[in-house]
């Protein structure tokens, strides 16, 4: 950390969880209207610290990644339209320190996500449309030996434990054009190229917990350029 560092964030109050596990139970506008001055105090505030404070930070990483509250931090709002589940309050907070030219979740960013029953922070490109997809592809088969060295690094591997095994994010045959003989076929097979880790809720509550996510960051930056170049962008 510089000295010039903004130093705002003092950990994620113990109100933080306790206002998500009322909410949990008590998933309905009325309710939240009744809190909502408690969730702007206990949620807002500190998320919105985390945000400034990285902004430092994360350009040390790279000055192409938005650290702006106004940007980065996720609505509370769900989207209900097309869900079976029409509560209309998430039951944690999430922020997304997303690529200058991203307009939304699906570009390149850096992530944080809290709430009572995960804290998870990770980094990578979630869902992208297909052409971004496909450029991502066609570098880990043309540089594999690049990409491995990088999921396989020490650094990565020992924050994130590699690349997310979610069942989601994976095709069950290899995409149409490429060798399923390809030594990186399963990487390939991949809809989402993502990464991240839980975090112990005690040691969010603490102030070093922003260390904790630029270390994290820091870890994801090599896979985080490696993409960006895939995709044409700067990092």
């Amino acid at each position: 950390m510089a000295k010039s560092d903004t130093i705002q964030f003092k950990g994620l109050p113990a109100d933080f969880f306790a206002f998500f596990e009322e909410l949990s139970a008590n998933n309905e506008r009325a309710w939240f209207a009744t809190n909502k001055a408690r969730y702007q105090q206990s949620v807002v505030a500190p998320m919105t610290y985390l945000v400034a404070d990285m902004a430092p930070r994360l350009a040390r990483i790279s000055k192409h990644y938005i650290a702006d509250p106004k940007r980065a931090l996720f609505r509370i709002h769900r989207d209900v339209r097309f869900a079976k589940d029409k509560s209309p309050y998430k039951t944690h907070a999430a922020a997304q320190f997303r690529h200058e030219v991203g307009r939304d979740v699906h570009a390149p960013g850096f992530y944080v996500h809290a709430g009572p029953d995960e804290i998870y922070v990770g980094a990578g490109i979630w869902m992208p449309p297909a052409p971004q997809l496909k450029s991502a592809r066609d570098r880990i088969a043309k540089d594999t030996a690049a990409w491995r060295r990088i999921v396989t690094a020490k650094p990565f591997v020992g924050v994130f434990g590699g690349l997310s095994d979610d069942p989601a994010y994976t095709l069950k045959r290899p995409p149409k054009g490429y060798d399923p003989g390809h030594p990186a076929i399963e990487d390939l097979k991949r809809t989402s190229f993502v990464f991240g880790h839980t975090v112990a809720q005690a040691r969010a509550r603490k102030a070093g917990f922003i260390d904790e996510v630029e270390e994290a960051y820091r870890a994801a930056a090599p896979a985080m350029r490696f993409l960006c170049t895939a995709l044409g962008l700067p990092f």
